[in-house]
């Protein structure tokens, strides 16, 4: 089976396309299970997210979907920011599933090109050592049920000096303990870092700790859906994963690969 679960909408603001189109190209790449997870309403960032006024129109929008498309699973969510400004307005929404995703480094939206100029005033391992201690506050938080691209901090390719293991290998213990499903997404291929978020390194010692996945495309564009999602399954494949996982009414359902 094909999944397909972080997919976005023109409501936060920095997307393009309909979901009607979205589907349609899913279902043209063979795609089964199809979810969107648009960015999550918060009161800060308002630039690049839906407001709260829209989450009706969102969740409408996007079921209505599943009467027209027969032949793929639509699933829908939302990609929540895991700051202090998480809402109980989104926790609360009756969705399928709800990924939590660092962007966020207090005010530093890290991964966005307008800020990337900031890069050049912190130190790496400082910023991967924050990172990942926020990644772990957002896990233990248990108001998740997927983590969302775990190592996004690699985005530039911004290295620590430091192994990256150090300072993921604790969070990878803790999704292990809290039963969370762990997002293979293939948005890093097309970043600068031309790398899987999480990296082939860090999903060998995911599939030693016996940890479920997921896998997406994180498209924010027609042409994005299912962006080399095959090899994405050929590199699970190879470390020796046999199923992916996807929610319904935040229950876990698996699937062969």
């Amino acid at each position: 089976m094909r999944v397909d679960l972080h997919n976005h909408t023109p409501l936060c603001n920095h997307a393009t396309g309909t979901p009607y189109e979205y589907v349609k190209e899913a279902v043209n790449k063979n795609i089964d299970i199809y979810g969107f997870a648009d960015h999550a309403p918060m009161e800060f960032d308002y630039k690049y997210r839906m407001s709260f006024d829209k989450m009706d129109e969102y969740e409408e929008m996007i079921n209505s979907l599943k009467d027209e498309f027969k032949d793929i699973k639509i699933l829908v969510g939302y990609e929540v920011d895991f700051t202090p400004f998480v809402d109980e307005r989104v926790l609360k929404r009756d969705v399928d599933y709800l990924i939590g995703s660092v962007h966020f480094l207090d005010n530093w939206g890290f991964d966005n090109p307008e800020f990337l100029k900031e890069w050049q005033q912190r130190d790496i391992d400082d910023v991967y050592k924050e990172y990942f201690k926020n990644v772990l506050d957002m896990v233990k938080s248990g108001l998740f049920q997927i983590v969302g691209h775990l190592d996004l901090i690699k985005v530039f390719g911004f290295r620590p000096k430091s192994s990256i293991i150090d300072y993921v290998y604790p969070v990878i213990k803790e999704i292990k303990k809290s039963g969370m499903v762990v997002e293979v997404n293939s948005a890093g291929l097309r970043k600068d870092v031309k790398e899987v978020y999480p990296s082939k390194e860090i999903l060998e010692i995911i599939f030693d700790e016996n940890i479920d996945i997921t896998t997406s495309s994180d498209a924010h564009s027609i042409k994005q859906v299912g962006y080399r999602l095959d090899e994405v399954e050929n590199t699970l494949k190879s470390i020796g994963f046999k199923e992916v996982s996807y929610f319904e009414k935040k229950s876990k359902i698996k699937v062969d690969l």
